[in-house]
């Protein structure tokens, strides 16, 4: 039994960093390939922060959670199981990359004028918003990275969760507004506009899919009125 724990736990941290790893290449051939060189040093700035944030999260999701951090590796257009939500996935993952491409091309023709400092703070609220990520995981074990009800899944009504439906979705909505800034980028906030309204969608979506299928869900959006941002939206 222990040995059968221990190739089990080997596995899931071993799939958890090749698949940051790959993630991690992904980003930075979509940021260096544009820009035509290594020497992007807001890129490695970025990097940096996006990588040590998401080690630490899921170090601590390895420790305390690990069904969370299983449920979170199972992500992208494949994995969901019904066609509105591949069609989302598969538009974000687009936009996703085209947030870096573009940010990329931006900073190496300098269309934008964004100041170093600026690029610096930004990175810092990248930073802030991975914490608050943090908070949402540690709050809710049943954030799936897919919509779907999972066994014996309840209703979070508590801490973040009583002030915003969908707090997760407001941290990265925050990291990706940051992103393109701290890459010496304004142009890149345009495929992030395309990523909000995609996730805004996805929200409608995933809403009715939980008032379905989630016993008190309902009753809680009545109870917690707006969904991201509290007394606006």
């Amino acid at each position: 039994m222990t040995n059968s724990m221990n190739t089990n736990s080997f596995g899931l941290i071993l799939k958890s960093f090749s698949g940051l790893l790959f993630l991690i290449c992904v980003m930075g051939i979509a940021l260096f390939a544009p820009y035509g060189n290594f020497k992007y040093h807001l890129a490695w700035i970025y990097l940096c922060v996006f990588t040590f944030s998401v080690i630490a999260i899921t170090v601590y999701l390895f420790l305390f959670d690990k069904h969370l951090l299983e449920s979170r590796l199972a992500a992208g257009p494949v994995v969901e199981k019904r066609t509105t939500q591949k069609i989302i996935q598969s538009v974000a993952s687009l936009a996703f990359l085209g947030v870096f491409v573009l940010s990329a091309f931006d900073y190496k023709n300098k269309w934008s004028n964004v100041p170093s400092s600026i690029s610096y703070v930004a990175d810092l609220l990248c930073a802030a918003a991975f914490v608050f990520l943090f908070y949402v995981f540690k709050q809710n074990t049943f954030l799936s990275a897919t919509v779907e009800v999972q066994e014996k899944q309840q209703v979070i009504s508590t801490g973040l969760y009583g002030i915003v439906r969908h707090p997760m979705y407001t941290g990265a909505l925050a990291l990706l507004f940051c992103t393109p800034i701290a890459l010496g980028s304004f142009y890149g906030l345009l495929p992030v506009l395309v990523l909000a309204v995609v996730i805004v969608y996805r929200t409608f979506d995933e809403e009715q899919e939980l008032k379905q299928k989630l016993d008190g869900y309902k009753e809680y959006c009545e109870k917690v009125k707006y969904r991201f941002i509290p007394f606006i939206f």
